[in-house]
């Protein structure tokens, strides 16, 4: 798998194998397998030694209390049966009946996509089992220092702009890692941004997720949280890259500097309208294309704006500072084309311009995260909650300063 560049590569230790030598099976077999009457092999046996190694996996780990729940699962505090000491996040999906076999894609994804990537910046996925009563179970890494959305919420915890950027570097690093594997996140925040213990930052909540290697193939526009949505899906795209997840980073890099959600949309047409509001009215000037999109609305002649330049960002984000407002402007560029990618917000000089990142270690940091992360794993793809108006945050973001 690719690595980041910002991080060293580890050590391989790639071995080499014999190719395994064909099976001879005799004509009547084969005849027999081809036409599906009967397994190739002796379904019995196979369906005795899966239980077996399910049953290992499952007896290897102890749950212990439980740290939340929803109507899609619940999070258990766990440890390993051999070393107490060593704590894991047991989240058991629900079998829901209105899906095949019980689970929904979310959680098929969610599997899928943890088992294909592992990176500091990702949570790792350690185990997968059933439960006698058939839930399956994702074994997760122990992550007790809540997520970036309560950093951002508490008023009593103060960062700057390098521990800002030390954040941004671990969220860019993970999705830079996931579009080198051709994954899409498609629901970025700071409520699945979760903190280690060592306060390395880990993207999680994978139940949108899916790949993306055929640039013509239409997927669904009905991802990301509606704030951190970008307007070609609002505009109903269908065939989209991994700048879609650019947008949701920028996102969360204007939450983090403001201390407040930056476009907070009622429903899709306010949120479209907040982000012509703040970053200029799409056209086909500024975004060649954008009218053939199926749910373009027409702007009203009379109240069209223009599209924000670089000072625009500096005035509104001055902590980020002349580099980290451009950064953040090509974060936010309407046309995703134009957009930068993750490998281009990781080649920008804001990451070596001064100050440096806050090493991970010295970042401010929660002690009380546990119940924040069984909160944020007992959600399905998509889900947001929105149980707080951020009015004890930091002052509200307001579009009245003179326009470029």
């Amino acid at each position: 798998m690719a690595v980041s560049p910002l991080i060293p590569p580890p050590p391989h230790e790639a071995k080499v194998t014999d190719t395994p030598k064909k099976t001879e099976v005799n004509s009547t077999e084969r005849l027999l397998h081809n036409q599906n009457t009967i397994p190739f092999f002796h379904s019995t046996n196979e369906r005795e030694v899966t239980e077996q190694l399910n049953d290992d996996v499952r007896h290897k780990y102890i749950k212990d209390k439980r740290l939340g729940e929803g109507t899609y699962a619940v999070v258990f505090l766990g440890h390993l049966r051999t070393d107490p000491s060593s704590f894991v996040a047991i989240k058991k999906i629900k079998v829901n009946a209105e899906y095949k076999d019980g689970l929904s894609m979310d959680a098929i994804r969610e599997v899928k996509y943890l088992q294909e990537l592992s990176h500091p910046n990702i949570i790792a996925l350690h185990d997968v089992f059933s439960s006698k009563d058939q839930n399956l179970n994702l074994v997760l890494e122990y992550l007790p220092r809540g997520d970036l959305e309560m950093l951002i919420k508490d008023t009593d915890i103060h960062y700057g702009a390098a521990d800002v950027k030390a954040w941004m570097g671990m969220l860019a690093r993970g999705v830079w890692f996931c579009h080198e594997n051709f994954v899409l996140h498609r629901d970025i925040k700071p409520n699945n941004l979760l903190i280690a213990a060592d306060g390395e930052v880990k993207l999680a909540d994978f139940g949108l997720a899916r790949s993306f290697a055929d640039p013509y193939l239409n997927m669904t526009h009905q991802v990301i949280t509606r704030w951190y949505r970008p307007p070609e899906l609002l505009f109903g795209a269908r065939q989209y890259s991994g700048v879609v997840d650019v947008w949701s980073m920028g996102m969360v890099f204007a939450e983090l500097l403001l201390r407040v959600p930056f476009i907070v949309g009622n429903t899709d047409l306010d949120q479209i309208a907040k982000i012509c509001e703040a970053f200029g009215t799409p056209t086909e000037d500024n975004w060649p294309g954008v009218t053939r999109l199926p749910n373009y609305l027409p702007a009203d002649a009379n109240h069209t704006l223009p599209v924000q330049g670089r000072d625009f960002f500096l005035r509104q984000f001055p902590t980020a500072g002349p580099v980290g407002a451009d950064l953040l402007m090509s974060m936010c560029t309407l046309d995703p084309k134009k957009r930068s990618t993750a490998c281009q917000v990781l080649q920008h000089g804001w990451w070596s311009s001064e100050p440096k990142p806050t090493d991970k270690k010295n970042l401010p940091r929660k002690t009380d995260g546990i119940k924040k992360m069984g909160a944020d794993l007992t959600r399905r793809g998509g889900d947001f909650d929105d149980n707080t108006t951020f009015k004890n945050a930091a002052r509200q973001l307001k579009f009245t300063v003179a326009r470029d």
